[in-house]
């Protein structure tokens, strides 16, 4: 197997989707750390409002995703929506930068920038078609290398910002940066992405209509493994949720270290993408999502065990390793799923992170309630190794290929 650096590196489709997806990860990196506290300090939104705008987000941003891929997959090409994506995010974030209002927030977090979040699944499907000439470990190790990029920006870009911002009487230019990333993004796809991605063009196949795609979404073949995925990807959630609690809980540690252990945990998470390239090649994708997914687990129970900062930190090293193998190799396993419609079964990633996100929401509220933040750590974990055992217990090979 080559490099998948190298393979991407010599490839100007991969190289500019690599380009991409870093900016991509930018606009979120740059932003995500002060969005609560830009809408609910800054702008006035109570707690419950923004909780609302971030869940009805989800709905649109999973909305556009399928939308995308569906109409990536019948025009045969990707350049016209991704432009169109990256409009919308250029245009949300500029505006709350520019008009730091209520309703513009609610307007952009509502609608313009989930619309953006539709780019992640469509830079996916466009490797996917990149890459249909390569060996499948070559593809599988390029996704990889792809998804290894968005962390790279998580890695840099919050500490960048942080420090552009220090002293800083507002986080709103946090939103200009993350609306100039969009703007390269655009002119990204622009200049670089060719017209046509593939020699299919566009599919006027009644299969290929928005009503037809749609139902491929329900097959009962698809579900079961997304609901596995899910359950397994949910534990990172869980943990975005109760990591801060915890570390400035019980752990008696300060907010400071919670950015820290993120940060360290990025940059492990680098390197171990590759680590479980390497594995999944040598052995397959369900085991090597199960072994990370264990890892995880491992992590999450341990997690709600730490009395001390220390504890936190040596846990960095069991948290990158189980959490690089969780959010790289489950997306060409998506994809998969249907497997002849790059738009299609990439957008499965975005319906994942959908339900992932719910499931975490659910554990958290049925955990606090309960027995607390730890036990709620403890909880992310079971549903981790439950997503396991229905993933190892699903037949093989019946992923869609039509």
């Amino acid at each position: 197997m080559r490099s998948a650096f190298s393979i991407v590196y010599g490839n100007p489709r991969l190289r500019v989707s690599a380009l991409g997806i870093f900016f991509f990860g930018f606009t979120g990196a740059a932003t995500s750390p002060y969005y609560s506290l830009i809408g609910i300090h800054e702008l006035g939104l109570s707690n419950a409002a923004f909780a609302a705008i971030v869940f009805c987000a989800a709905v649109v941003n999973v909305t556009a995703s399928v939308t995308a891929g569906i109409l990536a997959d019948r025009l045969g090409r990707f350049r016209p929506p991704m432009l169109a994506i990256c409009l919308s995010g250029m245009a949300g974030y500029l505006l709350v930068y520019l008009f730091p209002t209520v309703a513009v927030f609610t307007l952009a977090s509502l609608v313009l920038i989930p619309v953006f979040g539709a780019l992640n699944s469509l830079i996916f499907a466009y490797v996917r078609v990149s890459s249909e000439a390569l060996a499948p470990r070559d593809m599988v190790a390029v996704n990889s290398a792809i998804r290894a990029v968005i962390s790279a920006s998580w890695v840099l870009v919050p500490g960048l910002v942080g420090y552009a911002l220090a002293g800083s009487s507002s986080m709103l230019p946090a939103f200009l940066l993350a609306g100039l990333a969009c703007g390269v993004c655009f002119l990204l796809f622009a200049k670089l992405v060719g017209r046509e991605t593939s020699d299919r063009g566009a599919r006027q196949e009644q299969s290929y209509a928005f009503l037809a795609s749609l139902k491929r979404l329900g097959f009962s073949e698809v579900w079961p493994h997304l609901i596995a995925i899910a359950l397994i990807t949910s534990m990172l959630h869980v943990n975005a949720a109760v990591l801060p609690l915890i570390v400035t809980g019980q752990a008696g540690g300060r907010p400071a270290d919670v950015g820290t252990v993120v940060g360290i945990v990025a940059l492990l998470e680098m390197v171990f993408i590759v680590v479980w390239s390497w594995i999944e090649v040598r052995t397959s994708s369900v085991r090597a999502i199960a072994a990370s997914a264990v890892v995880y687990s491992f992590y999450l129970l341990l997690l709600g065990l730490v009395r001390d900062t220390t504890s936190v930190y040596l846990l960095t090293l069991v948290s990158g390793l189980g959490a690089a193998g969780i959010i790289s190799i489950p997306i060409t396993y998506l994809q998969n799923l249907i497997a002849r419609r790059a738009g299609l079964g990439s957008s499965l990633i975005a319906v994942n992170i959908f339900l992932s996100g719910g499931l975490s929401a659910i554990m958290f509220s049925l955990g606090t309630s309960v027995s607390g933040y730890a036990g709620t750590s403890m909880l992310g974990a079971a549903a981790g190794l439950l997503g396991v055992l229905v993933l190892v217990l699903l037949p093989r090979g019946q992923t869609d290929t039509h």
